[in-house]
């Protein structure tokens, strides 16, 4: 991308903004900007829904071998232009290069093949009796997709879309468009076909509302906070689409008294630094047997001591900046809340790292002996800082678990069956058991206000699906 791009991926073509305004892409680590992209307006929403409502009826019945022959096109691009992809996405969100090539890059391969794999083998028809069960693609989708992890969650999202026959209009997040824009390229040299796919930048109240309020569109995917999460809902209701939702996090981490202590506290702290603390599963709240906090204090102290910020151009860097001078911001206050309201601070603070002066920096922060009532410990901060808790007993391990107003994600480490019990008394939509990984044949998505629907996997496939019934078909 040039430093200015002002266009939109309109009907199979780069087409100019309707208006000339302009918004600066600002590389969190320099704090200069990266590019400029144009804002969209309303009138660009309805030319790519036009576009996409015109594509649909081809489209839609295109013959599975078509679909799969267009998702392999896809892979490969990503695979070829995978360094350039990791390039954009560290200087556009901060991520490191190193962390950006393998899980950045990797989630959007993951997220695409998995939809071949599943397209394979889906059964679209099946007969119910004499009934003929129908699984048939919803109609034209409106995707909203955040900063924080940009390929990963435009390919969960687009992936199963062209794969089921729906066409769509992305808004990337207008903080990393870069990534999105490489990616329209690859789907554009696959072949599919125009209007099928379509891209807008912009902002949430701008082209998001006009998304959202889209009388043309049939369904919203959107990945975001719950705050604007709620506004995608509002927007949609009048026109009764469906709204499909991942939203915030306050995960719960439960080390039972029978684990591994070193290692499971351990990966719980890098587990929260990961991405900079910027994944909304991350795993924020560590429980703790009370009469091990002391333990616990040491070696997370330890860990933290060794998550050292730096240049996310830098092949050695494990934490980079967070995206903005807002998320910076507001992670700085909720910092200094904790200490407010009394947490024991182990590691970090306020202020930037040593020697971190340009560029949104955060100290990696540990609390400890944090209450579930403590500010730190209700919002998601959305940045490197962990609020460590105590608990007396696994019935009171499991209510300060489903103590939150979000059930996205959870974490449990101990006796493998010990661990099954507790997992299965947690209010939340995924449970990662003694360190196991993401699995993106897996359903992913929350409980409460975390969120509605499910990505990833047979489960986001069915998202973008009708479900039809013709009665008498089988005679």
């Amino acid at each position: 991308m040039s430093d200015l791009d002002l266009s939109f991926y309109l009907n199979g073509q780069w087409v100019d903004a309707s208006e000339r305004k302009q918004l600066a892409v600002i590389n969190p680590a320099t704090e200069s900007p990266l590019t400029h992209i144009a804002m969209g307006t309303a009138d660009d929403v309805n030319l790519a829904v036009k576009a996409a409502r015109d594509a649909f009826p081809s489209w839609s019945t295109t013959s599975r071998e078509e679909r799969l022959q267009i998702l392999d096109k896809i892979i490969a691009g990503i695979k070829a232009r995978g360094e350039e992809l990791a390039q954009a996405i560290s200087q556009e969100m901060g991520a490191p290069i190193s962390f950006a090539r393998t899980a950045q890059v990797g989630t959007g391969i993951g997220h695409f093949a998995t939809a071949r794999q599943i397209l394979a083998d889906f059964e679209f028809a099946h007969l119910r009796g004499k009934t003929l069960v129908c699984q048939e693609p919803i109609g034209v989708c409106g995707l909203i997709t955040p900063w924080n992890w940009p390929l990963n969650q435009v390919s969960c999202k687009v992936a199963p879309a062209l794969a089921t026959g729906c066409t769509m209009i992305l808004k990337p997040s207008e903080m990393s468009p870069v990534s999105a824009r490489i990616l329209t390229e690859i789907i554009h040299d696959a072949g599919v076909p125009a209007g099928v796919f379509n891209l807008v930048n912009g902002d949430g109240p701008t082209v998001g509302a006009a998304m959202s309020s889209h009388p043309d569109i049939d369904m919203m995917s959107f990945t975001g906070s719950t705050r604007a999460g709620r506004e995608v809902a509002k927007a949609s209701a009048d026109t009764i689409k469906r709204v499909s939702q991942e939203l915030g996090g306050k995960s719960a981490n439960i080390i039972l008294d029978d684990a591994d202590f070193p290692a499971a506290v351990k990966g719980g702290v890098l587990g929260c630094f990961g991405n900079c603390g910027q994944s909304c599963n991350a795993p924020t709240r560590m429980l703790v047997p009370a009469s091990r906090m002391d333990e616990v204090i040491e070696i997370a102290r330890a860990v933290a001591a060794k998550a050292i910020p730096g240049n996310p151009a830098d092949d050695a860097t494990r934490i980079g900046p967070v995206v903005s001078q807002t998320q910076y911001d507001r992670i700085q206050s909720l910092i200094q809340a904790g200490i407010d309201e009394g947490a024991t601070l182990v590691a970090g603070g306020t202020g930037k790292p040593d020697g971190l002066d340009t560029g949104y920096f955060v100290k990696p922060t540990v609390f400890a002996n944090v209450r579930n009532d403590m500010t730190i410990a209700k919002e998601e901060i959305f940045g490197p800082v962990l609020s460590i808790i105590a608990y007396q007993d696994d019935d009171d391990a499991v209510r300060i678990a489903n103590d939150s107003e979000y059930g996205l994600s959870g974490y449990v480490s101990g006796e493998q069956d010990h661990a099954r019990q507790i997992a299965r008394r947690m209010r939340t939509g995924m449970i990662h058991l003694n360190g196991a990984s993401t699995d993106f044949s897996a359903p992913f998505g929350g409980f409460k206000q975390s969120g509605n629907g499910r990505e990833w996997g047979v489960e986001g496939f069915h998202e973008f699906l009708e479900t039809k019934a013709i009665m008498g078909y089988g005679g």
